[in-house]
């Protein structure tokens, strides 16, 4: 069976919020928002492609509890880039806050952020030479 991972589900706190920083902030492909009467069918995808992120609205204190701890405090998703300095810049323009400066790991350049709803990210450039 060939298959392969095509979304993730992100709980965000309110579909507009989360659209606003994906795709108007970040410029993430909205690619669904589908209207399902209580809730909405929302997914985005990066730029450069990959799976996609489906913006999960919580509905229950569980899940709003969740919000930016899915990972148990740990980086959670990870944003890959062809041009560190590129995107680092541009988020930093955007108003992306980032919990540290680059550093230079043997897989590439890296730095951790977080979404406005508290999920950590890395950014990742291609290694040095």
């Amino acid at each position: 069976m060939p298959a392969r991972i095509a979304a993730l589900a992100l709980v965000v706190p309110d579909y507009d919020k989360a659209i606003a920083f994906y795709v108007g902030t970040l410029g993430f492909r909205l690619t669904e928002d589908i209207d399902q009467g209580r809730k909405r069918w929302v997914t985005v995808e990066a730029p450069g492609g990959g799976p996609r992120l489906v913006l999960a609205r919580a509905e229950s204190e569980t899940q709003a509890r969740a919000i930016g701890n899915q990972a148990g405090g740990r980086v959670f998703l990870f944003l890959q880039t062809d041009d560190f300095a590129r995107d680092h810049a541009a988020m930093l323009a955007a108003g992306v806050i980032f919990e540290e400066a680059p550093r230079h790991e043997p897989y590439g350049t890296v730095a951790v952020w977080r979404d406005p709803f508290g999920n950590r990210w890395d950014l990742i450039g291609p290694a040095e030479g």
